[in-house]
């Protein structure tokens, strides 16, 4: 099919993005919905980062959003969280709680460009009164062993009549030495976990957390990331995709328990990779029985409720790995193959360009299939010949669009270097 023959509806479809100002239809096409998602084609693209900080920036300031929501650990994140909220036992610099960040891939957080916006976020709520400073915290699964750390380091100060039930949980993982594929092996073969333990941590610290603070609901949440990480390291080695639909169930839960510690009237705006936020069900996943956060939010709130805005670019650089842990390098993003969504855009689209879909899609180019390129973490540019692209219909997938025609590496913060011993996501660190 000759991606030509969508050059007009391109360019009706397009308004050129110059400037935050640019912005304005996509505001008005927000509205009042409760929860905004902000994508990304690559998790190292400078413009998808630098452009999803400004639609957020214009949402706390002129609609009142409560939080930011990232694809990242919650015990990294709730230090920038600590910091950006003028915490007094946090670092004066949201920089600085960047740089902790331990987990392959640091540089998918911490990055000059997030410490920008950290930066922001912290002056516009020193401005603010306490109770409507907006707060910074993260949806994944993977930190088990330092979510453990953390409700053990919180139950020794504020409740140390629970603090055996957390060690009961720690000493049942620490025969494993901190390493996640090693233990779930072992539940493979075994025929024993520590699902018990966790799970009992979890009824009582859930309990306690419905009537006590912020601080009550941090321990909780790790309680949370505990539980979903034990059962997402089993599912991930036996194989297959249910690994993936338990992460991006913990995701969605995260997102549901956030809104409701924030209020009746809390807002959400939420950074993560396309192939979570734009709606599974117009991709080739919904054949896998893959779900996303996109999806399960829609269906949690209501359509009109969400707003997915994916991200895409035709060529330029991109910062990933080679593999799974490897350095992080510069890396070529190669011009875009025939026939998909990426050179439609870059044959008829201004060089960056928002798209903003009606609510009944009439144009080919939104009710169509075609192929829309995803980079993870790991990534080979001479292998995109035959991976990369999920086959999506633009106008049901997402709810906008920005584009970048030719992009840029994101800039990394040095950090301590990170151990690669986590296992693999899965598919390809997206």
């Amino acid at each position: 099919m000759a991606t030509g023959r969508y050059d007009d509806e391109v360019a009706a479809l397009a308004t050129p993005l110059g400037d935050p100002g640019d912005l304005d239809v996509l505001l008005d096409r927000v509205g009042d919905a409760r929860v905004v998602m902000l994508g990304e084609a690559s998790h190292g693209t400078h413009e998808f980062y630098t452009w999803r900080a400004a639609v957020t920036r214009r949402l706390v300031e002129e609609k009142g959003f409560s939080f930011v929501a990232v694809e990242g650990d919650w015990p990294d994140c709730d230090r920038v969280d600590r910091s950006v909220r003028c915490r007094t036992d946090a670092p004066a610099d949201p920089r600085d709680a960047l740089t902790t960040f331990e987990r392959w891939p640091t540089w998918m957080w911490a990055n000059e460009e997030v410490a920008d916006f950290a930066r922001w976020l912290r002056a516009h709520n020193a401005r603010v009164a306490e109770a409507d400073r907006a707060g910074f915290h993260g949806l994944d699964v993977y930190s088990l062993w330092e979510s453990l750390r953390e409700i053990l380091t919180w139950l020794r100060e504020h409740d140390p009549e629970q603090v055996p039930t957390a060690l009961a949980a720690y000493r049942c993982f620490q025969p494993y030495g901190e390493d996640a594929q090693r233990y779930a092996l072992a539940t493979r073969f075994v025929p024993t976990s520590c699902e018990d333990e966790v799970v009992d941590l979890l009824v009582r610290l859930r309990v306690r957390a419905a009537a006590d603070g912020a601080d009550r609901f941090g321990a909780w949440q790790n309680a949370e990331v505990v539980a979903g990480a034990e059962r997402y390291y089993r599912a991930m080695v036996r194989g297959g995709r249910e690994s993936w639909n338990v992460r991006d169930r913990h995701m969605d839960d995260t997102l549901d328990r956030l809104l409701a510690h924030y209020g009746p009237q809390a807002r959400a705006v939420v950074w993560a990779h396309n192939t979570h936020v734009g709606d599974a069900r117009a991709t080739d996943m919904v054949d896998a029985g893959e779900v996303n956060i996109g999806q399960l939010a829609r269906e949690r709130h209501g359509p009109d409720q969400v707003v997915l805005v994916g991200f895409g670019t035709h060529h330029g650089t991109v910062l990933a790995g080679d593999a799974w842990g490897a350095p992080v390098e510069v890396m070529r993003v190669p011009p875009a193959r025939r026939h998909s969504l990426e050179e439609a855009l870059h044959a008829a689209a201004p060089e960056q360009a928002l798209f903003v879909f009606p609510s009944t899609p009439q144009a080919d180019l939104l009710s169509h299939e075609l192929d829309h390129r995803a980079i993870g973490v790991v990534y080979h540019p001479d292998r995109e010949s035959w991976g990369n692209y999920v086959p999506t219909v633009l106008g049901d997938r997402y709810d906008a669009f920005c584009w970048i025609d030719e992009s840029r590496a994101l800039r990394p913060l040095r950090v301590r270097r990170s151990s690669p011993s986590e296992p693999e996501t899965f598919p390809s660190g997206v």
